[in-house]
């Protein structure tokens, strides 16, 4: 296992390069001022033009400019935003925010998928299986900027449910129908996923032979048809959960929830390089750890997987 976790950790070493430079070079390489509108509507000094660019290495190389810029990052400096703010402090918040509402998203995608998928795959070509397939295909078919608007819209200002914006005091309560939005297509993902690995196992031999030692069914369903059929699904959410932190801008946008995906889309409009690539750097880090997490969980789920 230790071995593992090692050669996993090296292996991400390449990606974070890799994945980092990538996003570096789109912000700074490509043609433009990177002065623009930092000083209204007119050109800023050259003076202020000439510190800036020697404030961020911008007279060197690319590479010597990443470089420099991940010897930083490597003591814990992301560098400041626009406004002299350091990007690690606005991420530290940002992220506190989002991490919930990704959190509560992926709760609430793996209680309903996985729950509404074992039933449907239990039942296959029921009212419940058909139910959820239709289901399923309708939230995959809409996008998810008009779920999150039509929601907020019923629930939030026509019903009073919950809350219809989220602001700056981000509560459980004030989060549950971002949440809801944000994991709504997953869920959907998962609920087919599971439906047909569970469809699947139920039919192997291992099942049937449990069958024949007549084991009851709630131990065989839960024990050896429900854990084998969990495995594919945990990968998909463990995936799923880089991509909802990163992926949480238009969700974010329609509730006013202040996170990270609204800080990378305020970055990206005002061309405050550092902010995007900072955020982005420790969205790629973080997905890589969840991933690993998600690695070292199969062997939980079946012990016939070795990590040796």
């Amino acid at each position: 296992m230790g071995k593992y976790i090692v050669r996993r950790i090296l292996q991400m070493i390449p990606v974070v390069i890799g994945a980092t430079f990538l996003i570096y070079a789109m912000v700074f390489a490509m043609p433009g001022d990177p002065t623009a509108g930092k000083c209204g509507e007119r050109p800023c000094p050259p003076a202020y033009v000439a510190a800036f660019n020697a404030k961020y290495n911008l007279n060197d190389p690319l590479p010597v400019q990443y470089g420099k810029y991940m010897a930083n990052v490597a003591q814990g400096d992301l560098g400041e935003n626009q406004y002299g703010i350091p990007v690690s402090e606005d991420l530290k918040d940002r992220f506190a925010v989002t991490a919930k509402l990704a959190g509560m998203a992926l709760v609430i995608e793996g209680v309903i998928g996985i729950l509404a998928g074992a039933l449907a795959g239990l039942r296959k070509g029921g009212f419940l299986d058909n139910l959820v397939l239709v289901s399923t295909l309708f939230v995959i078919s809409v996008p998810v900027f008009v779920t999150g608007f039509t929601l907020q819209y019923i629930l939030g200002l026509n019903l009073g449910i919950v809350p219809p914006l989220v602001g700056a005091d981000a509560t459980f309560y004030s989060l549950l129908l971002p949440a809801v939005v944000l994991g709504s297509l997953s869920m959907a993902y998962i609920a087919r996923l599971m439906r047909t690995n569970i469809g699947e196992n139920y039919k192997s031999d291992y099942v049937r032979t449990a069958k024949a030692k007549g084991l009851k069914q709630s131990r065989i369903i839960g024990v050896h048809t429900l854990r084998n059929s969990l495995i594919p699904v945990i990968t998909f959410m463990g995936y799923d959960f880089g991509g909802l932190l990163g992926g949480a801008i238009v969700t974010e946008g329609i509730f006013n929830i202040h996170g990270v995906g609204g800080y990378i889309f305020e970055g990206i409009h005002n061309r405050d390089g550092l902010a995007v690539v900072g955020a982005v750097t420790v969205l790629v880090i973080i997905y890589l750890v969840a991933n690993l997490i998600v690695d070292l969980l199969y062997g939980v789920l079946d012990p016939r997987i070795s990590h040796d």
